[in-house]
Formats: structure tokens, C-alpha cells, sequence
């Protein structure tokens, strides 16, 4: 059965090359410009994964890992963090929030893959 995946990021651009390179990979793709257009989709959407970034207007990736969790049927979805920042500081907020893991921009499709494939399976 085909996974979906959800990217989450306010750059058009980023969507875009995310959505090429899931969709090569054979993942469905649902995307969302912030954290709250997030939240919106995933009312009547069961993704199998989350990526996003963190840096986004309205609501941060933070706020929307944190929210992701408070909800009990999104409890254990893998939420991957996609962005340019690579502090350690940032990266222990995240996994405090509740991110399962990180992956650095400009993110070659490889890695990105294998990220997907550690998280899912």
C-alpha cells in the first residue's frame, strides 16, 4: 500500500522539490504552507508521516510538532524536521516537542529516503 506523506514548509519552492522528489519515491503527498494549515489538513487526513519545517509564519514547526502530539489518534505518527537550521539546541527542542528526527536543507534525495524508510518501517 502507497504511504502518504505530509510536507509541511512556506516555501513554495521547497514544496515543490519535496513533492518531486516523495513522488519519485512512490509516496502520496499532501502538502501545507504552515502549522496551522497543517493542523486544518490533518482533520480528515491520516498521513504516515510528517515532515516540516521549523521556521514558518502563524505557527512554527515546534508549535505544530507540540499540537501533532496532544492529539491522541496523531500520538505516534513520525514527525521528520526538514530544515536549514542544524543547532544542537534547536534539534533537542524538536525531540522535546516530539520530532522523530532531523534532516538538513538542501536535503539530497538519498538521504531523505532513508530517513523515510528508518521512521516508517
Amino acid at each position: 500500500m502507497q504511504s502518504t506523506i505530509m510536507t509541511v514548509d512556506d516555501s513554495p519552492s521547497m514544496r515543490m522539490l519535496l513533492k518531486a522528489a516523495l513522488t519519485d519515491l512512490g509516496y502520496k503527498v499532501l502538502e501545507a504552507e504552515d502549522g496551522v494549515h497543517a493542523l486544518e489538513r490533518l482533520d480528515g487526513a491520516e498521513p504516515d508521516l510528517l515532515i516540516t519545517d521549523i521556521n514558518m509564519p502563524r505557527l512554527d514547526g515546534f508549535g505544530l510538532i507540540e499540537r501533532v502530539r496532544e492529539q491522541d489518534r496523531l500520538r505516534n505518527l513520525p514527525i521528520l524536521v526538514l530544515t536549514t537550521e542544524s543547532s544542537d539546541e534547536k534539534k533537542q527542542r524538536a525531540r522535546s516537542a516530539g520530532a522523530t528526527g532531523w534532516i538538513v536543507k538542501p536535503f539530497h534525495p538519498d538521504k531523505l529516503a532513508a530517513a523515510i524508510r528508518r521512521v516508517l518501517h
